[in-house]
């Protein structure tokens, strides 16, 4: 072969892998699906107000049962053909990491209501899901020995800035909370925050908020699983290599929610919730199967999106945190939920969506910039070999 042809099909093969690494990522589109996921976040406990005649436990028994067992497993296997041979193969330490990050969000989880009443919702809400955010946004890069060099790129830098100015956000939106609560009537005020204790509080809310940000580092610490399930034949797609992941997680939480539940229901005698002759089983079961479906479409959704957004995927759990907040604000409009608020509320209300919004633009952006920097590392050698030749 002559030295011209020889330049000339390389010049080829790198011309061709360029355009294969630039659609690899799509950051527009993984943080509409992140997105969609805080929508899902936002609106799962809906069905739970169409069931009847439950305690608590026993409904989110079967939330628990079809959220964090059937929905996910029944999608992994139709999605990863090789989730068996993947999770027999993977490391042992990864598998019991990401179980016990699971364990971990739903202790948390369990402990969320306790920080909402010693603290109520406003301030609550500001502290716990800034910690969550916050938590599981930078810690996972940590573990992972990448935070360092977040610093060194422009994509890594304002991806970061993206995750300040979310948490900027949520506490605005806690802040709104709090000037709403204290907008309230004295004998509303006193029955929402009836046990107000700050000390009690503050540690609940750190406790809650750095537990259920677990979730985060569970379902990003599973890269080994994934590359099993990309390689291992019949081989999973890339979109959907994180089901295997997301299943070993959900489990460590289901084993957590569950033993709760049956708990509860032997201590407070309502084991007979799921026969009771004056309560629609059937109704009960559906809606709350149905609240769990659409809660786990949240982490569905994250690890789907995060392979549309390549290095900066991490930053995926700052957006559905975002997202999530956002759309469940959004809907208390609609429920005329803040309609007797102050101007000073609505104001701080109004700065914290914006905000939210703002860091899904400002995401979507670093994306971008991630997204350029490969294709032009490709191109370049590209234009030296024809300039060459």
């Amino acid at each position: 072969m002559e030295p011209t042809q020889a330049f000339e099909q390389a010049a080829e093969t790198l011309q061709a892998a360029a355009e294969l690494a630039a659609p690899a990522t799509n950051p527009a589109l993984g943080i509409l699906i992140f997105a969609l996921g805080g929508l899902a976040g936002a609106v799962f406990y809906l069905p739970f107000k169409r069931v009847k005649n439950w305690a608590w436990e026993s409904y989110w028994f079967i939330y628990a049962v079809f959220g964090l067992v059937l929905v996910p497993w029944i999608l992994t296997l139709v999605t990863s053909p090789n989730v068996f041979v993947v999770l027999s193969k993977a490391p042992a330490k990864q598998l019991l990491y990401c179980f016990c990050c699971g364990a971990a969000w739903g202790i948390g989880g369990l402990t969320w209501g306790l920080m909402i009443r010693y603290l109520g919702v406003g301030l609550g809400l500001a502290i716990g899901c800034g910690l969550c955010s916050a938590a599981g946004t930078i810690i996972p890069p940590l573990l992972k020995g990448q935070f360092g060099t977040l610093f060194q790129t422009a994509a890594g830098q304002v991806s970061l800035l993206a995750a300040l100015v979310s948490l900027v956000g949520i506490v605005l939106v806690g802040m709104a909370g709090m000037s709403k609560e204290k907008e309230l009537p004295d004998e509303i005020k006193k029955k929402a925050v009836a046990e107000f204790n700050f000390k009690k509080g503050i540690t609940v809310a750190i406790f809650s908020g750095l537990m259920s940000s677990a979730m985060s580092f569970g379902l990003q610490g599973g890269g080994a699983i994934e590359q099993l399930a990309l390689t291992t034949a019949p081989v999973t797609s890339n979109t959907w290599k994180g089901m295997p992941v997301l299943v070993v997680v959900l489990l460590g939480g289901f084993v957590v929610n569950s033993a709760w539940c049956l708990y509860l229901n032997s201590k407070n005698k309502t084991l007979g919730d799921y026969t009771k002759k004056n309560a629609p089983i059937l109704a009960n079961i559906v809606f709350a199967g149905v609240a769990g479906a659409i809660w786990c479409s949240q982490f569905i959704c994250f690890k789907t999106g995060e392979p549309k957004m390549g290095a900066i995927a991490y930053i995926g759990w700052a957006v559905l945190m975002a997202s999530a907040i956002l759309f469940s604000t959004l809907l208390g409009i609609l429920l005329g939920e803040w309609r007797s608020t102050s101007m000073r509320t609505r104001t701080r209300l109004a700065a914290g969506l914006v905000l939210l919004i703002a860091s899904a633009v400002i995401a979507g952006y670093s994306g971008k910039l991630g997204q350029e920097k490969p294709a032009a590392d490709l191109q370049e050698p590209v234009e030296s070999v024809l300039a060459f030749n």
